[in-house]
Formats: structure tokens, sequence, C-alpha cells
């Protein structure tokens, strides 16, 4: 049984930062991770990810602004998220093992979200 669960959201001026972190409980070890964000109204996309060959990928949107790291030792999975803008304001969700991970629907353990508010 997996399970993840996100801590960190909060509101910030825009500019600002968060550090988000997902807390994985159970053998997530060889599986790629990636935080997602859901705008309010918009389709679920993702962030980040660190595939099991160690690599990690950042979306063009938060390039440079966003950086992920992650724990194994500790079941840690972070995103460091800095110079915030109104447009990153969404629910991000902590993400485990998938098949394809460019498709978000073949990631097999979500956690529930946590929320980003990011005002002007």
């Amino acid at each position: 049984q997996v399970q993840l669960v996100e801590s960190g959201g909060g509101s910030v001026q825009a500019g600002g930062s968060l550090k988000l972190s997902c807390h994985v409980y159970g053998n997530i070890r060889h599986c790629a991770m990636a935080w997602f964000r859901q705008p309010p109204g918009k389709e679920r996309e993702m962030v980040s990810r660190t595939e099991n060959t160690g690599r990690s990928i950042v979306a063009a949107a938060v390039e440079g602004r966003f950086t992920l790291s992650r724990d194994d030792h500790e079941n840690m999975y972070y995103l460091y998220m800095d110079a915030l803008k109104p447009e990153d304001a969404a629910v991000y969700y902590c993400a485990a093992c998938a098949s394809r991970v460019n498709d978000y629907s073949a990631w097999d353990y979500w956690g529930e979200g946590t929320r980003v508010t990011v005002s002007s």
C-alpha cells in the first residue's frame, strides 16, 4: 500500500517562495515521481518529474524558478518554488509510479493535493 501526503501549500504574494513536501508511505524507490498542478478551471499539468533513471525534468513554464529534490532515505519528495507568479496558483499534487510518465492518467499513486494561492 502506497500513500502520498502533500504539505506546504499556502498563500503568498507574487515573487514569493514556497516549499512543497510530499511524504511517501510505502516502497516506491524504483518509481518515477512527479509534481502536477491543476489551476482553477483548467486541466491537470505536469510541473516536474524525476524518472527512475534519475533524470529530472521541469516544465518550461516553471524552469529556472522551481526545483525538485528527492530523498529516498527519508521518503520525502520536495518542490521548491521561487519567484511565484499569479499563474502558478493551483492545487499541487504529488504522484508516483507511472508506466507512461508523459500521461497523467498512467500514474498509479496520487496525494490529495495542497493548494497554492499567489496574489499579485
